[in-house]
C-alpha cells in the first residue's frame, strides 16, 4: 500500500501540486507501527484527483474528499481545507480551502497533524507533533475546549489514542475532556460504538477502562458500567475487589486475537451486579443472587442502544446468561453437559469462564475439565445430530402436536445421556412409548 501511495503523491506532485501523507499513518510509521491506510492531502481540487486517476470515488466532495482506487486498495485524499462555525457538535457549517498549514490546524492532536512527502522524505510538523510523539502526549491542537467542540468524538478518541499507543493526556487536555464528558451525548450511538470497539481491543483494552472512568466519559457512554466501580465483592470470592477491578483484570487477559464479542461479554458479564448487590447482615457476605439474568436484559439494552449487529448481541447475551453455569459442571448429568458443550456460542462463552477465573482466584480446573470434555465430544460427531425428528415421529405413528414435541425432547436427553446411541434403538423407544399410551 505504501509503494501505491507514494505513486499517488508523486502523480499529484509531477501535476504541479503540493501532496503529502497525512495523520494516522504518518504517526504510526514515526513510532515504527504498520500504518491500516495511508490518507493524501494536496491542494488539488477534486475535479483535477478526478481527472488524473482513473478510478475515484467522489465520497465528499462538497469536503474536498475523493477516494482513489488502486491497486485493489482505497486511498483517501483530500484538499487542503479550513472548517468554521460547527453546530452540532460535529460537522462543520463552513468549509474553505488553503493550505497545509492552515489544513494541520483544524486536525483534532498534534500527533496526527504531521505531514510527510514520501518524494522528498521530508516532515512537516506546524503543530508541535514530532516533540509529543517523543514523549508520548496526546495533545490538542491549540484550544481543547474548541477542538472538542468542533466534534465532540474527539474526546472518546483522545481516550482511545492514549490507551492504543501507551501516551498520557496532556492535563489541560485531559481536564477538558473531564469538563465536557456530557456532550458526549450529542454523538449518534453508531459513532461512540466504532470508538468504544477499538478502545475495547487488546493489549490496551484495561488501560482503556481506565481512562474512560477516569476522563468522566465511562458514566456517560457506559453508566451500567460506571457503576460497578463502587460495586464491592466479598473477598473470599473475589479477592481483587470490586467488580469494576474483576473486570479491568479480566481485560488484562484478553488474548491478543480475542474478537469483539469476548471483549463486550467481559464487560458486561457482571453488569448487574450493583443492582442485585445484598450483604448478608450475619456472615459479612455481599450476594448478587440472579445478576446473570438479570445482566442478560441489561447487556441486551446497551448493545441496543449502541447498535450493535443482532447476531453480536445475541451471542455476548448467551454468554452474560450461563457465565454462571460453568461452576457446577463437574456436578452436571451429561445430558447437561452435554447440552452446555453444545450450544454454538460454547467456545466464546469458555473464554469468557477462562478469563473470569483469571480475572479472580485464577483456579482452572473447570476450565480444564470442559476443554477435556469439549474434546472428547470431538470425537462422538453421532452426539451432535439429534436420532430421530418430527418426520421420523409422525411416521411411527405420532400425531404433530405437544406430545410429539415432549416426546422429541426426552428423546434428546436420552441421547444425550448416551442411554439412547442409535436410531434404531430410539424407534423402538417411541414404538414401545406409543403402545403405551394407547394401551
Amino acid at each position: 500500500m505504501r509503494e501505491t501511495a507514494t505513486a499517488i503523491v508523486r502523480t499529484l506532485q509531477d501535476a504541479g501540486f503540493a501532496a503529502f501523507f497525512v495523520g494516522g499513518c504518518v504517526r504510526d510509521s514515526l513510532l515504527g507501527r504498520a500504518p491500516g491506510d495511508f490518507d493524501i492531502a494536496t491542494n488539488a481540487l477534486p475535479a483535477a484527483v478526478e481527472k488524473l486517476f482513473p478510478k475515484t470515488s467522489a465520497v465528499g466532495r462538497k469536503f474536498g474528499v475523493m477516494v482513489v482506487i488502486a491497486d485493489g486498495h482505497q486511498f483517501q485524499v483530500a484538499t487542503f481545507r479550513a472548517e468554521t462555525d460547527y453546530q452540532d457538535g460535529r460537522r462543520p457549517e463552513k468549509i474553505s480551502f488553503g493550505d497545509a498549514p492552515a489544513d494541520a490546524l483544524r486536525r483534532d492532536f498534534t500527533v496526527n497533524g504531521l505531514f510527510y512527502d514520501p518524494v522528498t522524505e521530508k516532515i512537516h510538523d506546524w503543530v508541535g507533533g514530532e516533540g509529543d510523539l517523543r514523549t508520548g502526549v496526546i495533545r490538542t491542537i491549540g484550544v481543547a475546549e474548541e477542538r472538542f467542540g468542533e466534534d465532540h468524538l474527539r474526546m472518546l478518541r483522545a481516550v482511545r489514542f492514549a490507551a492504543q499507543l501507551g501516551f498520557e493526556i496532556e492535563p489541560l487536555t485531559f481536564a477538558a475532556v473531564q469538563r465536557l464528558a456530557p456532550k458526549i451525548q450529542a454523538i449518534s450511538a453508531e459513532r461512540v460504538r466504532d470508538e468504544l470497539l477499538k478502545l475495547f481491543a487488546p493489549p490496551h483494552a484495561a488501560r482503556g477502562l481506565e481512562l474512560l472512568h477516569k476522563s468522566g466519559l465511562l458514566a456517560e457512554v457506559l453508566p451500567e458500567i460506571a457503576a460497578t466501580f463502587s460495586c464491592e465483592q466479598s473477598p473470599d470470592c473475589h479477592p481483587e475487589g470490586s467488580v469494576f477491578n474483576h473486570i479491568r483484570l479480566m481485560l488484562e487477559k484478553l488474548p491478543a486475537d480475542a474478537s469483539p464479542a469476548l471483549a463486550w461479554a467481559v464487560l458486561l458479564h457482571d453488569v448487574a451486579k450493583p443492582v442485585t448487590a445484598e450483604l448478608d447482615t450475619v456472615t459479612g457476605k455481599i450476594h448478587f443472587y440472579g445478576h446473570e439474568k438479570i445482566g442478560a436484559d441489561m447487556a441486551e439494552t446497551i448493545l441496543t442502544r449502541l447498535r450493535f449487529p443482532n447476531k453480536q448481541i445475541e451471542e455476548i447475551v448467551t454468554c452474560v446468561r450461563y457465565h454462571m453455569q460453568f461452576k457446577d459442571a463437574p456436578q452436571m448429568r451429561k445430558a447437561t453437559l452435554r447440552r452446555l458443550l453444545l450450544r454454538e456460542t460454547f467456545p466464546l462463552e469458555l473464554a469468557l469462564h477462562r478469563l473470569d477465573c483469571l480475572g479472580s482466584h485464577r483456579r482452572l480446573e473447570v476450565y480444564d475439565f470442559l476443554e477435556q470434555q469439549a474434546e472428547e465430544l470431538k470425537n462422538q460427531p453421532a452426539i451432535r445430530p439429534p436420532l430421530l425428528t418430527g418426520g421420523d415421529l409422525i411416521a411411527l405413528g405420532c400425531p404433530p402436536g405437544p406430545a410429539m414435541g415432549a416426546l422429541l425432547t426426552e428423546l434428546r436427553e436420552l441421547q444425550l445421556g448416551d442411554e439412547l446411541q442409535t436410531p434404531e434403538a430410539a424407534r423402538a423407544w417411541v414404538r414401545q412409548r406409543l403402545a403405551v399410551g394407547r394401551g
